[in-house]
């Protein structure tokens, strides 16, 4: 039998399953709450509002679960926030299940589950990055990202068929089930090699020292910057625009949903391709990887028959794995181990906060514009961004060290550290 990679260590390995177990049951999840919703009476606007009810919260307090995570043990905080996770998707469950759920109860519930990920995100790749080391970082995140990618394309397509089969209820038992054994893998994460966080001023101390920490790096806040409205044109098109038109060109949420699993597909490529790829400037990189995402609106624009728009959909999805694979290795080459969790959720802060913003107003801008307009006005932002991220002399700079020294304050879990060639994974 074939021993596992050398850089496979033991809390890597545990992150990563523990990952593949609770994506599969979230991404069946999302689809079981908008069904549960619309089971219950809702319209579209209330499958919006509990939606939004989870968004909300996830983005209020993502800075302090980053504070949070580098104050405690991030484990602790990964298993607390799973056990949130869980106890508010048994308890969406059981009102779907035993009864006619009401609109303020899933949203209390939905609130709930956007809390806990508030917390879990900065937490958790804190943790990730700090279970690796050496020169294999790059092929250990790529496997993690191929196997939380093939869990979320595996849950929304399992989670769809069994929401049919058997109705959201147990969609969302079986997804506070997998947030529990999540939970339990997470427990035995190994920290003794993690040295005890010194006593800080507080957590707004914190949280101004991880806003130094991103703003003193250019190339950080640059990025941080760029997808803050990347992410959210991306979002308009594809949640709003993207629909509308499929449903009017393409032949309906049947083709639109091929395209959409396309780049799923090429995500799961790109992993995998990064598995064996190791680009020295890794900034540069991956910013000119993000170009192709102005792709996909400029193929809805047209609009592209749905062939085409797939095989976009699918290279896009190569790329922006490309991207985010690069993108962990820069930041736990150049971040200190203990503000990893402070910095990921200034990041995540500004991945999420434009976003119901601009599906809010994406509407009003077609109105005011016209779909293919806004759609190809999507497509310019996107490329004017990162073309400007490249004028950035350190995103231009950053070069991959081979044999890095680690940064001040970062520690290997003794698991990692044990083995004569260990990976930067999650």
């Amino acid at each position: 039998m074939r021993a596992r990679p050398a850089w496979a260590g033991r809390n890597y390995l545990l992150l990563t399953g523990a990952t593949v177990i609770a994506n599969l049951g979230s991404s069946g999840a999302l689809i079981a709450t908008a069904f549960a919703v619309l089971a219950a009476g809702g319209s579209a606007t209330d499958v919006g509002l509990v939606a939004a009810a989870r968004t909300v919260p996830l983005v209020l307090f993502l800075l302090i679960g980053g504070a949070v995570a580098d104050r405690l043990p991030r484990h602790r905080v990964m298993v607390a926030a799973n056990a949130l996770s869980c106890v508010s998707q048994g308890l969406f469950a059981l009102l779907v299940l035993t009864g006619e759920p009401r609109l303020w109860q899933m949203a209390v519930l939905a609130a709930l589950g956007g809390t806990g990920q508030a917390f879990f995100a900065p937490a958790s790749e804190g943790m990730v990055l700090a279970s690796v080391s050496g020169d294999q970082a790059g092929r250990a995140f790529a496997v993690f990202r191929m196997g939380m990618n093939g869990a979320n394309i595996g849950g929304t397509a399992l989670g769809g068929a069994l929401v049919a089969a058997v109705g959201p209820g147990w969609v969302l038992a079986l997804d506070s089930a997998a947030f529990a054994l999540a939970a339990a893998l997470r427990a035995f994460l190994d920290v003794s090699g993690v040295p005890a966080r010194a006593p800080g001023g507080g957590v707004l101390h914190d949280l101004r020292d991880g806003w130094r920490e991103v703003v003193s790096r250019p190339w950080l806040w640059a990025v941080v910057v760029q997808f803050s409205l990347v992410n959210a044109v991306v979002a308009a098109a594809e949640a709003v625009y993207g629909p509308l038109v499929a449903e009017q060109h393409l032949g309906g949420p049947g083709p639109w949903g091929l395209a959409l699993a396309a780049f799923g597909a090429g995500t799961a490529g790109g992993a995998l391709m990064m598995t064996r790829v190791r680009p020295h400037r890794l900034l540069l990189t991956g910013a000119l990887c993000i170009f192709p995402l102005a792709l996909p609106s400029a193929a809805l624009a047209v609009p592209l028959p749905v062939a085409g728009l797939s095989a976009i959909m699918f290279a896009t999805g190569i790329s922006v794995e490309v991207f985010a694979v690069t993108w962990m290795m820069a930041l736990h080459q150049e971040i200190p181990e203990e503000k990893f969790s402070r910095v990921s959720s200034y990041d995540w802060l500004g991945s999420l906060a434009m976003v119901p913003l601009a599906t809010a107003l994406a509407g009003p801008v077609q109105d005011l514009i016209g779909r293919k307009a806004a759609l190809w006005g999507c497509s310019a932002v996107i490329a004017l961004l990162t073309a400007a991220v490249l004028c950035v002399p350190e995103v231009r700079r950053l070069t991959r060290r081979t044999s890095p020294a680690p940064a001040a304050g970062r520690a290997v879990p003794r698991a990692e550290a044990a083995e004569p060639h260990p990976a930067e994974a999650e």
